[in-house]
């Protein structure tokens, strides 16, 4: 009967876990990050339906996935395995799972965004990274990966925007103002990407931002 409760317990723990996934992916992982990027790309070629939603997001999915590897394995290694030998309980499970995931936050979060939920949390005594609770951190590192993808995107969008603008301004001088300038502009802006290689350029820049952080 001890056993059968037991694993009543991890049943449970299981199912209320798998429905925090898609809120822990957005909120302690690379994936904002990336989908927000991706999303750029989209909008700065100027076809808003190619690659479709789910496309993006399968693609944010398993490069986060490539991303997070070493975090995920630690968190393998340190908690769910003693974990599924009984070695250790599930408290000490999920605080050894919780610091390879704070050590992955703290590498792409800024000071500055850390100081400021600390004093809007009014936490007091913080010296060291280990006086910041987790629910401190979480916020500070979502804010750091909107403000390093807005930085991205921003990179991303300026080649674009400068065919669109040299094509406008041949549209005018030619007097041809009722021909919309994206249908001229779009071509261009996919053959660049092609040319570079863009996808490659993109997803290898994102995978070095988070190693590099």
């Amino acid at each position: 009967m001890k056993t059968d409760g037991s694993n009543a317990v991890q049943l449970l723990l299981f199912v209320g876990g798998i429905s925090l996934v898609p809120a822990l992916l957005f909120t302690v992982t690379g994936f904002t990050r990336i989908l927000i990027v991706l999303s750029f790309i989209r909008t700065g070629l100027g076809t808003p339906t190619a690659p479709p939603n789910q496309v993006l997001v399968g693609i944010a999915f398993f490069l986060t996935l490539f991303v997070m590897s070493p975090t995920l394995k630690t968190i393998k290694h340190d908690a769910y395995d003693p974990l599924q030998k009984g070695s250790i309980s599930q408290t000490v499970a999920l605080k050894r799972a919780e610091l390879p995931l704070r050590d992955f936050m703290w590498k792409q979060t800024r000071d500055k965004d850390v100081a400021l939920f600390v004093k809007l949390s009014d936490t007091k005594n913080v010296k060291t990274r280990a006086d910041v609770p987790t629910q401190v951190l979480i916020p500070a590192f979502i804010i750091s990966e909107l403000k390093t993808a807005f930085q991205i995107g921003f990179l991303i969008f300026l080649p674009f925007l400068i065919i669109d603008l040299v094509v406008s301004s041949t549209l005018m001088s030619m007097g041809m103002m009722m021909l919309p300038p994206v249908f001229i502009s779009l071509p261009f802006k996919i053959l660049l990407f092609i040319l570079v290689d863009g996808w490659n350029l993109v997803t290898s820049s994102l995978v070095q931002s988070f190693h590099m952080s």
